[in-house]
């Protein structure tokens, strides 16, 4: 005889599941007691001394069972066979629980059976059963669930699969991921997805290293304006983003995160039932406010019901200016939860779009600017649309003698070759003290007042997708007006403005026009020279960071993409480097060291799989320090696992020389002032091996070189160049003088 618990559909000890007909339950006796439900084989056993109930809607069923020995039994009289049978433990005595499940297919129905000894029985405890109550099954005690209708695992229609079908209907092609005991079911979609929707399954790209693989969804974004996926393990997992959910936040990069959590159920009442130590210690209050402060949005998913629609949600938040990261999280039931396949319109879910200035601000801005003796645009992150570098040219060849200038460095916004172009600085520049009207553009810090004020006179205005930059707790400017606008609208209404009223156009058409031009042509050809007077390499044969970059312009080719993390030295670089196409140059966003290992991978990657597998060369160029805050021994195996060659170029001046730069500028006179960098704790000595490490983590398979003297450069970064153009990732060691 079998005592059978019969379920009718899924898996016994679920209370959620929708398509339930029912549950069996064991009622206790006055001298019995239940022991806690008992996973087993995918399935839910409650071991106790009691009649069996069917619970449906609170009405008993026991129609086709009979009475004996003090519980509900059946026997299993059709024929059966076998199929598996393997010893289970006991889910908190281990070792006090003998038993076997053995799962058996009668007249079409699936059976888990499980049979534990009478010995082993009698040593739980609670004791799960009186036992002299069963005095005709002293030997054994076999207990089965019974599904007439079994759902096949690869049949499953999970939250975790509508939440991947989510993202590839968004356009999400690539997921970044770090997995964890909270991802059963993320694994099992995975699994099933790349087999059965093979060609729309987001790529999925093993990183051991949460804040690499963030970073690499970063620079996917910042080429191309998608967001990609990062998928993490709970609060740790979320904790690991560290800083590069700050550098996505300030540097406006859309990404969707997404965390499990901890089981919410502790005894076996869902699939995804807690089931390992670790799952008490990560259960934390509030996990989506780890991270909450940097991200545009962050929720938790509470159902599989309507996990699309969360999904779209959090993408219209990462995908409308400003831009930036969302979160989401979900317990281990609700991702395992099985619902109804079903589609949203994908047409109801685009992002929030941004307008234009109102024709008073067209008024004023243009009458401004052309008006003035001395204008200047000042921008950060307009670049990011490839469309406004070209329109900036065209307002800077209409409105003759004005200046661009770009204080934020993320971002190509402006060519090098043009006259207006004022190159890149961090809220320092001479002329801002001379402009005597300003359009700032999509910029965070346009100029540091204790630094680089404006004339009092000034007519400054301000236009921003965000301008009053409510994530800073502090933030003001002088400015007489502020838009919130979208920065291409706005430039090309400026333009239309200045060709259609010919009040304007007679001011921006006379003789004092060209000499401004003039002035200007004659001003940007000394500051190129000015700039290539720096480059030239030392007496004693060594070389700065200006020599190496005028060989990198010179050797690599003309399309290359630079991801530059070079702390102090970005704005030299740029100065030398001199980019000039849209998408040339891609800087970390904000100030989180370490964004350009996992960022340069991820431009690459982007690169490669926009352009059929055929991408732009891309080059890292990072300082020193930063380098070992990018983890390279997870970039280089990601790098050598996918085949995602980049050249990285280690600036190494033997320490980080931005603490000395910050010390000097508050205590110029100070102690610090004179100490070396080994008594103010940033030196590098001994000097680790940066290509070696690099080299190590690609397993070898990876060129690396080390080059202190001007006349090997060119050598050793063709041979580099060969390197990475033939699939295999380069690391140059490159011993740079500071302050050149």
């Amino acid at each position: 005889m079998q005592a059978i618990l019969h379920r009718t559909g899924g898996l016994a000890g679920s209370r959620s599941a929708t398509r339930w007909q029912g549950q069996w339950l064991l009622s206790p006796t006055s001298r019995g007691s239940i022991s806690r439900p008992y996973h087993a084989a995918g399935g839910w056993c409650a071991f106790g001394l009691g009649k069996i109930h069917h619970r449906d809607r609170n009405r008993n069923c026991n129609k086709t069972q009979q009475q004996r020995a003090g519980i509900y039994i059946r026997a299993a009289s059709a024929p059966s066979t076998t199929t598996t049978a393997a010893p289970i433990p006991h889910p908190r005595r281990p070792r006090a629980f003998s038993a076997y499940i053995s799962t058996s297919t009668t007249l079409g129905n699936h059976h888990t059976t499980i049979t534990a000894t009478q010995s082993s029985l009698s040593s739980l405890s609670p004791q799960p059963f009186v036992l002299s109550h069963l005095p005709s099954l002293t030997s054994t005690r076999t207990y089965s669930t019974s599904s007439p209708h079994p759902q096949k695992l690869d049949k499953m229609y999970t939250a975790s699969f509508a939440f991947f079908e989510a993202i590839w209907d968004a356009g999400i092609t690539h997921c970044f991921v770090n997995l964890g005991s909270d991802h059963p079911s993320i694994i099992e979609a995975m699994v099933k997805g790349q087999k059965e929707a093979k060609g729309k399954f987001p790529r999925i790209i093993t990183c051991p290293n949460e804040m690499v693989a963030m970073s690499m969804a970063d620079g996917y974004a910042r080429l191309t304006g998608k967001p990609q996926c990062v998928i993490v393990h709970v609060d740790v997992g979320t904790q690991g983003f560290g800083a590069a959910v700050h550098n996505a936040s300030a540097g406006r990069a859309p990404i969707l995160l997404f965390a499990g959590m901890s089981p919410f159920t502790l005894e076996g009442e869902m699939r995804g039932s807690r089931t390992e130590y670790i799952h008490w210690i990560q259960d934390v209050p509030d996990q989506k406010q780890i991270v909450g402060q940097y991200c545009r949005y962050s929720a938790e998913i509470k159902t599989g019901m309507n996990i699309k629609q969360m999904v779209n949600r959090a993408l219209q938040f990462a995908k409308s200016d400003p831009q930036g990261p969302v979160y989401l999280c979900a317990a281990r039931e609700v991702m395992e939860h099985d619902i109804t396949p079903y589609k949203i319109n994908q047409d109801f879910w685009h992002p929030v779009q941004l307008g234009g200035l109102p024709d008073s601000g067209v008024e004023s801005i243009s009458a401004a600017l052309a008006g003035a003796e001395k204008p200047l645009v000042i921008t950060g992150y307009s670049g990011r649309n490839q469309k406004v570098p070209g329109a900036l040219v065209e307002l800077a060849n209409t409105v003759k003698g004005l200046r661009v200038l770009d204080t934020g460095g993320s971002d190509m916004c402006f060519p090098a070759d043009h006259p207006a172009w004022l190159g890149l600085r961090y809220g320092v520049e001479p002329y801002i003290t001379e402009a005597d009207a300003i359009l700032i553009l999509d910029c965070d810090v346009p100029y540091i007042q204790t630094q680089c004020k404006p004339r009092p006179d000034a007519k400054i205005f301000h236009v921003d997708v965000d301008p009053l930059k409510d994530v800073m707790p502090l933030f003001y400017l002088d400015a007489l007006e502020r838009y919130k606008g979208d920065t291409l609208t706005v430039v090309q209404q400026l333009i239309s403005k200045f060709k259609s009223d010919s009040t304007l156009k007679t001011k921006l058409e006379g003789d004092a026009a060209n000499k401004k031009w003039d002035a200007m042509v004659a001003s940007h050809r000394e500051k190129i020279q000015g700039i290539a007077a720096k480059t030239l390499p030392a007496e004693d044969g060594t070389f700065g960071t200006g020599h190496l970059c005028t060989k990198l312009k010179e050797i690599c080719p003309k399309d290359t993409i630079w991801a530059v993390e070079a702390v102090t030295s970005t704005g030299f670089v740029h100065d030398t480097l001199q980019p000039t196409e849209p998408g040339s140059w891609i800087n970390c966003g904000g100030g989180g060291l370490g964004w350009s290992g996992g960022g340069a991978m991820g431009i690459k990657l982007a690169s490669d799989f926009e352009n059929g597998g055929k991408g732009k060369f891309v080059v890292q160029i990072v300082g020193d320090g930063t380098f070992l805050f990018s983890i390279p021994g997870s970039v280089y195996w990601i790098a050598r696992r996918y085949n995602i060659p980049i050249l990285t170029i280690v600036l190494n001046n033997k320490g980080w020389n931005a603490p000395r730069k910050s010390l000097l500028l508050v205590h110029p006179e100070g102690l610090g002032s004179k100490a070396t960098n080994e008594e103010i704790n940033i030196s590098f000595d001994p000097v680790p091996d940066y290509s070696g490490i690099a080299k190590a983590a690609a397993g070898g398979d990876l060129f690396s070189a080390k080059v202190d003297k001007a006349a090997d450069l060119d050598t050793v970064l063709k041979q580099a160049i060969e390197a990475v153009q033939n699939g295999q990732p380069a690391v140059l060691d490159c011993k740079v003088n500071l302050g050149s």
